[in-house]
Parts: structure tokens; sequence; C-alpha cells
């Protein structure tokens, strides 16, 4: 079977720990329901991800060097 997550147009997910969330949440003043959401059934998203968590994606971009979003995992 195939690792979608391993494909090199996948760009990178990751879990956050409970302290850097709270950074982000901070630095943007938002609460974590107030992030766009993405489903646990994803197949991007680490093993390890749970409903919940936040993870942190790190994408290419042509404006910028990277371009960093972050995404609620729900149900």
């Amino acid at each position: 079977m195939v690792d979608v997550s391993q494909h090199n147009l996948v760009p990178e997910h990751s879990v956050l720990e409970e302290d850097e969330i709270e950074e982000m949440l901070t630095e943007y003043d938002i609460d974590r329901t107030d992030l766009p959401k993405i489903q646990r059934r994803d197949p991007g998203l680490p093993d390890e991800a749970e409903v919940g968590d936040v993870i942190k994606i790190v994408r290419d971009s042509r404006t910028t060097d990277q371009a960093v979003v972050y995404r609620l995992v729900v149900e």
C-alpha cells in the first residue's frame, strides 16, 4: 500500500506540543476553536495525530520561502 504522507507533493505536517500551541494562539490572539479544521482521517496527517491536536503544516511558497498554516484535528 502507498503511504500518501511520504509523497513529495504532500507538505510537512507535525503535531504541536501544548506549549507551542499556547504560544501560537497568543501570538495570533485566537482560541483553538478559531483555527481551520482538518479531519482525523486526512491521509497527510501523522499517525500520532488525535482529535483536538493542532497540526503545523509547512508549505513551499512562491512569494515567501515557506508558508506556515495551522489546523485543528476534528473527527
